[in-house]
């Protein structure tokens, strides 16, 4: 729709670079016809002008006959230290009664420093050596003489120059009150511009449906878009419609564009994509003119798609901003909802937008006959996961070894968006290592760096802080591997990354979409299980726990406030505000309950909270051997993966630490008398 827009930005326009050469070529013509007169003109004596003459030095000359004396102008020749020679212009002045007069020259003909006495006069020496030049048929002779009337000129050398610099003025001023017109009329022109359609067309798009994975369900109902425009007939036989609006909402990443431009590339059709952003500007009415523009060129490539990015930056609700009705956004949303479905009939036009923030939408822009199909665009399960990961490794060299299926268990809740971020950080990875394929070690990597960033291997840990650590991050792993819901450990690590010391990743075992009242009690004693741990196993607690606390704190909170599950009963006195939108929550900030009742809320918060923190007391109490090994594992392994605590907690060794079997022996038979021995010191 918007051609210009689709220049590449940065690049200097050919009428700028022949506006700047046409003025360059105008001030050189002026400064050439000024400076030219003002070449270096060397002054010389009458006697050296006859000394270069009979030595041949002389090229041409040019005698200009004045009132009182005769004016000699001309070349001499000399070569340089280089022996290159060199051209120099001359000039000497001769009085007229001296012209034909004979006189005594010394010369130095022989060039030998011995000079010789000639007598004969100016005129005559320029003769001799005229005639003394060596002359060919065909070739102009090296010596040239020219005799000039000083009151003869021609035109050109009176008016030309100042002709041609007044001329070259001229042009130059015009072209520049030429540029300057163009410039208004251009800004005139970007002024009318404005109501233009910031809409792109996308003529191809490589990616196809089969590049999209997770969203099977999605999938088909994009898909059976792409069916309508190929097959419109087949749909219309049993008198369906077109729908007029497909809303795709989710959380970020989870493949809305992708979508989109999978539709792009199997739809055949003409495919529009614009942001929301693009239509509000400071102007007034911009947007709404913007918005026509657009439907207007819809319509005259109809059936089409038209793909509307973060919906939301137009579409929210109106009355709730702080412009009133006069506001930019709210005219632009009454244009495109009276586009949309009006009086004017947009029959095949489908317009496909995207958004995160439904929750902020206007209703009239949601009802239906405007966006006619709402399809949610979730997470990935971990089928889902497993395909993404196939799709993002289908251009890398990944090792055989690399088990997408326990990749996808371990990367619960992760988007499509971060999959992709984590195969490209393991390929940059295995490349910085020098590999020639991906391995598993890149992946848990690039997964531990979207987690908390690069690992810090500067910052030292002194021997105490490095147990006190372990010991905090080995509550947490008994806790998950022992109390019941809690979820799989699947990794425990003590490097320092980002703000954390160290953490447990712990997953649910399967894709989790509503949590009971006992997986919410875990999830507090897991985070209880570091603090308990210090308190056990350490003189002193520290700060490590900070985000621990907040963590079961907010959950506590939650299942007291909004979920209903306390002493209190089924009652929400509170409501997820982590998505404000100002314009209507600016004014929700009462508490819906009385003093008492807070009081109360504190109280069964602490009872939650008290209740975890013994129940991990507890657990870590009764296994704490098994922390006691975890803690001294990691503190000489640093981190260790699932499988390894599995092996760990059956054999109470990895096994690269299992001894030989004489090795073992000799030990076991040593035993008993280091023993003996220590009793005996004692």
């Amino acid at each position: 729709m918007d051609e210009e827009n689709n220049r590449p930005q940065g690049r200097i326009s050919r009428s700028f670079i022949f506006s700047i050469l046409f003025v360059a070529a105008i001030l050189g013509l002026i400064a050439y016809f000024i400076f030219s007169n003002m070449s270096t003109v060397k002054q010389i004596q009458p006697d050296l002008f006859v000394d270069y003459l009979a030595k041949g030095k002389i090229t041409d000359v040019q005698l200009v006959q004045g009132e009182t004396k005769i004016t000699i102008n001309g070349h001499y020749s000399e070569t340089d230290s280089n022996g290159k020679p060199v051209k120099t212009t001359f000039t000497t002045g001769i009085p007229e009664e001296m012209y034909n007069t004979t006189l005594d020259w010394y010369v130095d003909i022989d060039g030998d420093g011995t000079k010789e006495t000639i007598q004969k006069s100016i005129t005559q020496m320029i003769v001799d050596a005229a005639k003394n030049n060596e002359y060919k048929p065909g070739v102009a002779p090296k010596f040239v003489i020219t005799v000039k009337d000083p009151y003869e000129s021609t035109w050109f050398d009176r008016w030309g120059p100042t002709i041609i610099i007044l001329a070259g003025s001229t042009l130059l001023l015009l072209f520049l009150f030429s540029r300057m017109s163009s410039s208004v009329n251009s800004s005139n022109r970007q002024a009318m511009d404005f109501n233009r359609s910031r809409a792109r067309r996308v003529n191809t798009s490589k990616i196809k449906f089969a590049d999209v994975a997770g969203a099977d369900e999605e999938k088909v109902e994009m898909e059976e878009l792409v069916y309508y425009l190929k097959e419109p007939k087949k749909y219309t036989k049993y008198g369906a419609k077109l729908p007029k609006g497909v809303l795709l909402v989710g959380p970020p990443g989870c493949g809305k564009t992708l979508l989109a431009k999978a539709v792009a590339g199997e739809a055949g059709v003409p495919f529009f994509s614009i942001s929301g952003s693009d239509f509000v500007e400071m102007f007034v009415g911009v947007g709404a003119g913007r918005v026509r523009d657009m439907f207007r060129i819809a319509k005259e490539n109809a059936p089409c798609l038209v793909f509307i990015d973060e919906i939301d930056a137009v579409g929210r609700q109106r009355g709730a901003g702080l412009g009133g009705g006069n506001d930019e956004r709210e005219q632009t949303l009454n244009q495109l909802l009276v586009e949309m479905d009006g009086f004017n009939d947009n029959s095949g036009i489908i317009v496909i937008a995207a958004t995160n923030r439904d929750d902020v939408l206007d209703p009239a822009l949601l009802r239906a006959g405007r966006f006619d199909r709402k399809i949610t665009v979730s997470l990935p399960d971990v089928k889902g996961r497993e395909a993404i990961f196939k799709v993002h490794s289908r251009n890398k060299k990944v090792s055989s070894e690399v088990n997408f299926e326990n990749l996808s268990k371990r990367t619960v809740g992760f988007s499509g968006a971060d999959i992709e971020n984590i195969m490209n950080e393991a390929a940059i990875l295995a490349v910085r290592n020098n590999k020639e394929e991906i391995t598993i070690a890149d992946i848990d990597e690039a997964i531990d760096r979207r987690f908390a960033g690069p690992a810090k291997k500067s910052r030292s840990l002194t021997e105490e802080e490095k147990w006190r650590t372990a010991y905090h991050e080995s509550g947490h792993a008994i806790v998950g591997l022992k109390y019941p819901h809690a979820g799989k450990v699947q990794k425990i690590t003590i490097i320092p990354r980002g703000n954390y010391g160290g953490w447990v990743l712990a997953t649910p075992e399967k894709d989790k979409y509503n949590l009971t009242k006992g997986e919410l009690i875990a999830d507090i004693v897991l985070d209880m299980g570091g603090r308990s741990a210090e308190e056990i196993f350490c003189d002193d607690i520290d700060t490590g726990a900070y985000a621990d606390i907040k963590n079961a704190t907010a959950r506590a909170r939650a299942m007291v406030c909004e979920y209903g599950m306390s002493d209190l009963g089924p009652i929400q006195y509170e409501r997820d505000t982590g998505s404000v939108f100002l314009g209507r929550d600016y004014t929700n900030t009462q508490k819906n309950f009385s003093a008492e009742t807070a009081t109360k809320i504190d109280a069964e918060i602490r009872k939650i909270i008290d209740f975890a923190h013994a129940e991990a007391l507890r657990v870590i109490k009764e296994n704490r051997e098994d922390v006691e090994l975890l803690a001294k594992t990691l503190v000489e392994r640093e981190q260790i993966t699932a499988e390894e605590i599995e092996y760990l907690m059956e054999h109470r060794h990895l096994k690269e630490d299992k001894k030989p079997a004489e090795e073992q022996t000799k030990v076991e038979a040593e035993e008993p008398k280091a023993e003996a021995t220590e009793g005996e010191n004692k």
